[in-house]
């Protein structure tokens, strides 16, 4: 693992983003139940990260608990999911999520999950409706799980692909799979957090996705398409 340039790649660039950016950690006071970002990731496709944190804290404070959201019909899901991008599409995703679980473990409940492998246990994640790579990951990485796995946005993905680590048409669970093994094997799951959070920054700012602004980006010198020898 550590023979491979784009172990260096990575490190050079976490010191990079965060001699521009600052520091950005998780604080472990706010690391949620991993039931909890279950459902900020179910319901929160193409949606900015503080509506679905609102739309989460909100379901939980007016129904009590899982099960009753679960309880719930799909039109007062929807009604009460008026902040995210598409309502309708993730409120029947987050049922029939819901309601795959607690036919499966009999309530809205992961902590079985803490017994098993990450691997493993983000396989038994991505087969409920509406779980997918970026959203198994980040249940076992930035819930208080703090497992060793990488989140990978749109802004991830797109960012490694540009730098030319991933292949340019590499989808989320493919970039996951490019990454993970290259990934510096000191790095703990809070530091993986920091650069998702950082590498989510630059892409709010420099590396955009309709425009990258090359010139002054911190990861340039590192990326293929920053010096031009994108292929």
């Amino acid at each position: 693992m550590g023979d491979d340039p784009r172990t260096g790649i990575l490190r050079r660039s976490q010191e990079a983003l965060i001699e521009r950016f600052g520091r950005i950690v998780r604080p472990r006071d706010k690391r949620r139940a991993p039931e909890w970002v279950l459902v900020h990731g179910v319901i929160g496709a193409q949606t900015k990260t503080a509506a679905s944190n609102a739309s989460t804290e909100a379901l939980l404070a007016e129904y009590g608990s899982w099960e009753e959201v679960a309880a719930a019909p799909v039109a007062d899901l929807e009604a009460r999911l008026q902040r995210q991008t598409f309502p309708s599409v993730a409120a029947k995703r987050l049922k029939d999520c819901l309601n795959a679980i607690i036919a499966q473990r009999g309530s809205v409940d992961l902590r079985h999950l803490s017994n098993l492998p990450t691997d493993e246990a983000m396989a038994w994640l991505e087969t409920l409706p509406g779980v997918a790579r970026k959203n198994s990951a980040g249940v076992m990485n930035a819930s208080t799980f703090e497992r060793r796995a990488m989140v990978i946005d749109g802004h991830h993905r797109r960012i490694m692909q540009r730098m030319g680590i991933v292949p340019p048409r590499a989808d989320t669970a493919k970039t996951y799979d490019a990454l993970m093994p290259v990934v510096p094997e000191d790095w703990s799951a809070a530091d993986m957090d920091e650069h998702h959070l950082l590498l989510k920054k630059l892409g709010q700012t420099f590396c955009r996705p309709r425009k990258a602004e090359c010139a002054q980006c911190p990861l340039r010198e590192d990326c293929a398409t920053g010096t031009g020898r994108a292929p």
